[in-house]
């Protein structure tokens, strides 16, 4: 807290209690005094214990964390969910039911990890995300009442006012300029290897749907009923990535902002990570060459998983050769500032309404078309979740009864959609090369990086310069 070390951001946040007001560990006031501190795990804690956010370093923009274990990997998805809107007027229970656990269960873990009930931390979630817009963006007052998953305007102003003191109007402040759409920061811990992450991400852009180049990730975007894009960049001051919406997304604002942090890793403990791997001599050259690698996600669970079924026993870019077939076949068309940017990636709903044959003329095979079929209908009927929310050791096992779905492909999965940093494709053949050894011995090294074998993987594949 005294050094404002950047690698706690968002690990824990200060309440002091002589103002009333909790902090990141970064925030740039002086320091209080020691016994008028008091510590919490989640914002959501602090604002229960009566505690209103710092205008300063603003609790709102911290980064989260990656959750590597049952009980706080619920919780994130909890907090997920809801920044998501899953949870609107107190209706715990369809949240619940949504992980996939009961509403005792979940209030038990939230209660537990994060210091809140469900409807604490909703309430919670839902002012930060309207303190967000209110302070980044544009937007009228009822737009973000409503963006922010508030019933009404009425129950936003008094909820505001009596959680932080203040009007909303009052929290407003100078929106980023934008000609085009709606833009918001979202901080990370430091390192981050941007240009690797983008070079990653540019090699597997589905053409149509996304354009990647030295500089911006940029895509189109379909959720609930919001159509739109979003332009994502490194910010020129700060460790934050710029994130601009298409004014179309903004009542999917918190959705939008949820799946970007997932795609871009913001939830990474990079020290953690290189701490661990680089004690081993056969991964610590690569982590000392790349501090700060993320592992890839996914904007869009089932649109990552038919690229990893279409880039079976394939070249990258044939792979993306195939993607963007199927969508410029089967994705609706949308306008965007951009010409490379035109269809929207087709959903699991819309490919139940496409025959085997129609995916054949793409010039995908036989097996590969019936296993794309069987995974929409699993991922329509809820059989197979691709969500952060899911649980990881249940959704690969769902992923693997899929036919032409094998253990690679539901790991590579469960690494991207799933969001899991243990994920470990030990069968891959570019990772057991890099590695130098056989996969049975390979297994056994490989415990010793655990929590952070997805990274792990990464990083062997860095060491041969390919991209799986």
């Amino acid at each position: 807290m005294r050094t404002r070390d950047r690698r706690f951001d968002g690990r824990f946040f200060t309440a002091v209690t002589s103002t009333g007001v909790y902090c990141r560990p970064i925030c740039p006031v002086r320091p209080p005094k020691r016994e008028n501190m008091r510590f919490y795990s989640s914002a959501a804690a602090a604002e229960g214990a009566g505690y209103r956010p710092c205008l300063r370093c603003r609790p709102e923009r911290a980064p989260g964390l990656a959750t590597v274990d049952a009980a706080s990997r619920l919780a994130g998805a909890a907090i997920a969910r809801i920044e998501e809107h899953a949870v609107a007027n107190g209706k715990v229970g369809e949240l619940a039911a949504s992980l996939g656990v009961t509403d005792r269960h979940l209030r038990r873990v939230t209660e537990a990890e994060l210091g809140v009930s469900p409807i604490e931390l909703a309430q919670t979630q839902k002012l930060l995300l309207a303190k967000r817009l209110l302070g980044e963006t544009s937007l009228k007052l009822t737009d973000i009442a409503f963006a922010a998953g508030f019933g009404s305007v009425r129950r936003f102003n008094a909820l505001f006012k009596a959680r932080y003191g203040l009007n909303p109007r009052s929290m407003r402040r100078a929106a980023p300029s934008s000609s085009r759409g709606l833009t918001c920061a979202l901080e990370f811990r430091p390192p981050l290897a941007w240009e690797s992450l983008l070079d990653y991400l540019r090699l597997r852009a589905i053409p149509g749907v996304e354009w990647v180049d030295g500089t911006h990730y940029r895509r189109t975007a379909a959720i609930g009923d919001a159509r739109g894009w979003i332009a994502v960049s490194l910010a020129d001051r700060g460790h934050a990535l710029e994130v601009e919406v298409s004014p179309a997304l903004a009542p999917a604002i918190g959705a939008v902002i949820v799946r970007v942090k997932q795609l871009f890793d913001l939830g990474a403990v990079p020290d953690a990570v290189s701490a661990l791997l680089s004690r081993d001599p056969l991964l610590a050259p690569a982590v000392r060459r790349l501090p700060g690698l993320r592992v890839p996600g996914a904007f869009d669970g089932f649109e990552l998983a038919v690229r990893a079924v279409l880039g079976q026993q394939v070249s990258v870019k044939s792979a993306t050769t195939l993607a963007g077939r199927w969508a410029g076949a089967f994705g609706e068309p949308i306008a965007t500032p951009w010409p490379e940017l035109n269809r929207l990636a087709p959903s699991a709903a819309r490919m139940l309404e496409v025959a085997e044959h129609e995916i054949g003329t793409l010039g995908v095979v036989g097996s590969r078309a019936r296993c794309l079929l069987a995974l929409a209908r699993a991922v329509t009927d809820r059989k197979v979740v691709l969500s952060h929310a899911a649980s990881v050791e249940e959704q690969i096992e769902n992923l693997r009864a899929v036919p032409g779905i094998g253990p690679w492909t539901a790991q590579y999965i469960a690494m991207r959609a799933l969001r899991w940093p243990d994920a470990f494709p030990d069968g891959d053949l570019m990772v057991l090369r890099a590695a130098g050894i056989g996969r049975k011995e390979l297994l056994a090294r490989a415990e010793a990086w655990r929590p952070w074998r997805a990274y792990a993987t990464h990083y062997l594949w860095k060491t041969l310069g390919v991209q799986p």
